[in-house]
C-alpha cells in the first residue's frame, strides 16, 4: 500500500488503528488527505493512534507535505502526512505524571 486515503467521512479511530497497526509491523505510514474535512479527520487519528502506541514503547510524529495528484482525470492537491516512529524508554516514564507536565508557553 503506497499510503492511507483519508477522507473527511473517515472514522479517525479507524484510520488510528490502521496507523498503529502499521507502527507495530514496521511499515511505513503515509497519509493522504484531500481538503480540510481530510486533514482534519488524518490529525484527530493520529493523536489517537498516539494514544494507542505511547503504552507500547512507540511515539508518532508526523510531517505534512504537498503532493499533486489526479482524481478522475483532474489535478489536485493533496497533503501526505509522513509518519515518523520513535521508540521510548517506557522505564524512564514511570515517575512522569502527564497530569503535572505543563505546556510550553
Amino acid at each position: 500500500m503506497d499510503c492511507l486515503k483519508v477522507s473527511s467521512k473517515s472514522s479517525p479511530a479507524s484510520v488510528a488503528g490502521a496507523i498503529a497497526g502499521m507502527v507495530k509491523d514496521g511499515v511505513p505510514v503515509n497519509i493522504q488527505c484531500v481538503g480540510a474535512g481530510a486533514v482534519n479527520q488524518a490529525i484527530k487519528a493520529v493523536a489517537i493512534a498516539r494514544g494507542f502506541l505511547i503504552p507500547t514503547g512507540f511515539d508518532i510524529s508526523c510531517a505534512p507535505v504537498f503532493s499533486d495528484i489526479l482524481i478522475n482525470g483532474e489535478s489536485r492537491t493533496a497533503i501526505r502526512l509522513s509518519i515518523y516512529v520513535h521508540q521510548i524508554n517506557l522505564a524512564a516514564m514511570d515517575n512522569v505524571v502527564m497530569d503535572d507536565v505543563k505546556p510550553v508557553a
